[in-house]
């Protein structure tokens, strides 16, 4: 193309460079939508379920340590106290916020090393005792029930706590009982990057 400018010819391309392709195929349907926002808030679940295996890998080895220290039966503590020791029940425990622990039950050694009675209710505590429990009376290979309502909850901490005090209880079995289920922690987050993986490749 020739375009005329004072006088003087100025060549001028009329070549035009292609744009790049705006097409990238066909837009995903709501069920495809649907779908990868599950697989997102799956693989959200399973690194928060990891770590917090983490932390209860991490709080069954200070149990064990707890236990390991000083055990006790048919009570949660013993503390130290001007006179010696005392032995603190589940009714007597601000005794075990302001005095030094010296030993623990199983149940109270799991409370005492996630920072004491004021844990309690943490659901940090809470789920450790429940692969406590599965350690003691499920099958290893099957899932923890992680959830098993306030009821039953209640009954498998009395169940290890009996288990606890049962005549000719030993602390060694009180702390392999401990490596068990820090063992079945394992399984779990074993499980879990298994699922995580699985997870990840079904990625669109």
């Amino acid at each position: 193309m020739v375009v005329r400018l004072d006088a003087e010819e100025v060549l001028v391309s009329t070549h035009i460079a292609p744009t790049a392709p705006t097409h990238r195929g066909p837009r995903p349907g709501r069920r495809e939508r649907r779908a990868e926002r599950r697989r997102l808030r799956r693989q959200d679940a399973l690194s928060h379920q990891l770590a917090e295996l983490h932390a209860i890998r991490a709080l069954l080895d200070q149990a064990a340590d707890v236990v390991g220290a000083g055990w006790v039966q048919n009570a949660w503590f013993a503390v130290g106290t001007g006179d010696g020791t005392r032995v603190v029940t589940a009714y007597e425990l601000p005794w075990a916020v302001r005095r030094p622990v010296t030993g623990a039950c199983l149940v109270g050694a799991v409370v005492q090393a996630a920072g004491g009675p004021a844990t309690v209710r943490s659901q940090l505590v809470q789920r450790t005792l429940d692969l406590v429990w599965h350690a003691l009376r499920e099958d290893p290979a099957r899932p923890v029930r992680w959830c098993p309502g306030p009821r039953v909850r209640m009954m498998q901490v009395l169940e290890l706590t009996r288990w606890n005090d049962a005549p000719g209880r030993t602390q060694g079995e009180v702390v392999g009982l401990l490596a068990t289920a820090r063992r079945g922690a394992d399984r779990q987050r074993d499980l879990c990057l298994v699922e995580q993986a699985e997870v990840r490749s079904a990625a669109r």
